[in-house]
């Protein structure tokens, strides 16, 4: 009988690199539509903690989509927490987004 391995279900977390970081930290505070993907985004991002926490919560308008992450920026070079959905897609959201030309 084969002695099975043991795996810890470990935390699992994302170091973006910096050109996220620098995308998601030079949007605006607030709420503004954005697209990607051609379709329409309500997002909304709040800076917390002396910029330490910056949330992000986007919204498909007129469809089921979202995107919900936590980024603190000043850990581990930048760690990055989805919210109940796959690292690759938040990333890519961010790096891919267009804002519209009311957003500041």
């Amino acid at each position: 009988m084969k002695k099975r391995k043991s795996i810890s279900k470990a935390l699992v977390t994302v170091q973006p690199n910096e050109l996220f970081a620098k995308r998601l930290s030079a949007l605006a505070d607030g709420s503004y539509d954005v697209f990607y993907n051609n379709r329409r985004y309500l997002l909304r991002k709040e800076t917390h903690l002396g910029s330490k926490l910056i949330k992000l919560y986007a919204k498909e308008l007129g469809g089921n989509d979202f995107i919900s992450l936590n980024f603190y920026p000043k850990l581990q070079g930048g760690l990055l927490k989805p919210c109940e959905m796959p690292e690759k897609k938040v990333i890519d959201f961010i790096l891919n987004l267009e804002q519209t030309k009311d957003a500041s």
